[in-house]
């Protein structure tokens, strides 16, 4: 069959672009035929056996994404007139989503969307001129997909007609030979780090991460470690002038990386302390590594994290944060306890699941 995908995709970097690369990559292996329309970008090129279209347009905060719903469409119209496509599968609600279920409509070809989280925890309950918009593509679109249990509910309460008996579960997977236990020191050694342990944070550097409390826990937290931050975003100017301001030390900032697999072995802890998350991938990608993790008590965070492979904490609460980081790093028992629990959990989310029920 022939698949179009539209969403975020490397040279992009992030969860999403992640979850359709996985998913792609194994459409691939098994004899299928994908494109993939994503963001404008310079590097853009076919990789793993899949096509990758480009669009243009300007990647302008806040006019983005209407671009991008405007270009992806065009896109993938001119794609349809030169291939058979089976299936359209648009990745976050808008604006891939509205793309996909546009055109999918106008066509007549059966297309999925993929809700990843934010999409729904925050365009549609904190953008009220959002909502019509989101409902509109989840009522168009044929099935719908959410990566959480926790997400899937919140796509159920919206009311949508008939939006229980589409909407299923699609767990977003780990690669577990990319991410794996194998000792890598390799970033400890280069950025010598090598004598106090590290503490990871990896995502995109946005008020919903919550990095701020990782700094402000830093500045309590009895144990001493290296806190690494890894990512960029519209927070990231704003998080390094308060460590420079109020003199938070040990605290290092690598910007945006294309390569967490060489990262995240040299940690020894992994926390991910979000207000919201629909799933966190990272987690995932970090218990692959045989790490222990910190995560929010919060949406699929719970789904991932139990008590075997690391500990649950309050977003809003600093000094629950800073409790978990000083537990996990005084007490080395307690780390290698769910360090070797951690690689066996990863692979509970090791299988990537096809969604369509086309090729059920």
């Amino acid at each position: 069959m022939k698949i179009a995908m539209v969403g975020q995709f490397p040279p992009h970097v992030g969860g999403v672009g992640v979850h359709i690369h996985t998913l792609s990559k194994q459409l691939v292996s098994e004899g299928h035929e994908v494109y993939v329309i994503t963001y404008p970008h310079k590097d853009i090129k076919d990789i793993d056996g899949i096509h990758v279209i480009g669009t243009k347009g300007l990647n302008i905060p806040g006019v983005r994404g209407l671009m991008f719903k405007i270009n992806a469409k065009k896109a993938l119209n001119e794609l349809l007139e030169k291939e058979n496509i089976d299936i359209i599968h648009g990745h976050y609600l808008f604006p891939a989503g509205a793309a996909a279920v546009e055109v999918g409509k106008e066509r007549g070809i059966k297309t999925y969307v993929t809700a990843h989280g934010s999409d729904m925890f925050e365009l549609y309950k904190k953008q009220p001129l959002m909502r019509s918009t989101l409902k509109k593509v989840l009522k168009d679109a044929d099935v719908v997909l959410a990566v959480s249990n926790a997400l899937r509910h919140e796509i159920i309460a919206t009311g949508v007609q008939g939006i229980s008996n589409k909407t299923k579960l699609c767990w977003n997977s780990v690669d577990i030979d990319k991410f794996s236990s194998n000792k890598n020191d390799s970033f400890k050694k280069e950025n010598k780090l090598e004598d106090k342990p590290i503490v990871l944070f990896v995502g995109n550097l946005i008020k919903r991460k919550n990095v701020d409390s990782l700094l402000e826990a830093k500045k309590i937290t009895s144990s001493d470690y290296y806190l690494v931050i890894v990512g960029d975003g519209p927070q990231f100017k704003k998080l390094t002038k308060k460590v420079e301001d109020e003199n938070i030390r040990d605290v290092i900032f690598t910007g945006s990386r294309n390569d967490v697999e060489n990262i995240i072995p040299s940690c020894d802890v992994l926390v991910l302390p979000s207000f919201s998350e629909s799933f966190g991938l990272v987690l995932i990608e970090a218990l692959a590594c045989g790490k222990p993790v910190i995560g929010s008590n919060v949406g699929g965070i719970t789904e991932i994290i139990n008590n075997d492979v690391g500990l649950l904490v309050d977003p809003n609460k600093v000094s629950s944060i800073a409790g978990a980081i000083d537990k996990l790093i005084s007490d080395e028992d307690l780390r290698l306890v769910l360090s070797l629990n951690a690689r066996n959990r990863a692979m509970d989310f090791s299988k990537v699941t096809i969604p369509y029920e086309e090729l059920k």
